[in-house]
């Protein structure tokens, strides 16, 4: 999180400039980090991609500002303001709720994303928005947050709205947007940057991988989740992995 910056509404401009300037260095550093990665291991994969990966690369930066803006405000409130239920002190709470909060904040987020996704996927908001992201085909690492800026805005509100009314130390907060982020990136780099044994065992028939997303962007009406596969299954939605 930003250093407070003091009262007044500059003190909130400033805050969501630097969440933005954040968000957006960090989404360059880490989908370039995948795809340098894709490139050694699947050299080739990408090839013929670069207009695709451009227009990726330019929807996510103005993601990276609709999810930055909330973000900033949220921090300002937290630390000028109190207003959040985000603490510091590991003695505020008991420290089995750390684990449980971290899974809480995973499930409820991945349920808000599960059901967005498959109102996106509705004719309307597919056609005024979702299909800018299904736009990539394949999917590349840098197509974790290429949004249209309305689908955008509805990922960008789950967690700073989440902090208000569900307890989460600051460190358990950032291993969540750091989950979110590499879960983001490695769904999308079109191949399994897990084990193999993970993504065809008995636990990976409850997690989101690349195999699993890369069906999606292949069938559109499946395999919705962020995280899990948990919904997908209670639904009927979860058509199983892409061919290697």
């Amino acid at each position: 999180m930003p250093e407070s910056f003091g009262p007044g509404p500059w003190a909130v401009i400033a805050s969501a400039a630097a969440m933005t300037a954040i968000v957006g260095v960090r989404y360059l550093t880490t989908s370039g980090l995948f795809a340098w990665i894709t490139g050694r291991v699947r050299p080739g994969l990408y090839k013929g991609l670069g207009q695709q990966i451009g227009r990726e690369i330019g929807w996510s930066l103005i993601s990276a500002a609709i999810y930055g803006i909330p973000a900033g405000i949220v921090a300002w409130g937290w630390q000028d303001h109190g207003w959040t239920r985000i603490y510091t002190d590991a003695d505020d709470y008991p420290l089995w709720w750390m684990p449980l909060s971290l899974l809480t904040y995973l499930i409820l987020h991945d349920t808000w994303f599960y059901w967005t996704h498959r109102w996106m996927h509705l004719p309307g908001p597919f056609r005024i928005a979702h299909a800018v992201h299904h736009a990539s085909r394949p999917p590349t690492a840098w197509a974790a947050m290429s949004f249209h800026p309305l689908e955008a805005v509805t990922g960008a509100v789950v967690i700073p709205a989440l902090v208000f009314f569900v307890p989460i130390h600051v460190g358990v907060l950032g291993l969540v947007l750091l989950m979110m982020t590499v879960m983001g990136i490695t769904n999308h780099m079109g191949w399994d940057i897990f084990p193999r044994r993970l993504v065809h065992s008995r636990a990976g028939h409850w997690l989101i991988t690349a195999s699993h997303h890369n069906r999606h962007h292949e069938f559109y009406r499946c395999n919705y989740g962020l995280y899990f596969r948990f919904w997908d299954h209670l639904c009927g939605t979860d058509k199983g992995l892409s061919a290697p």
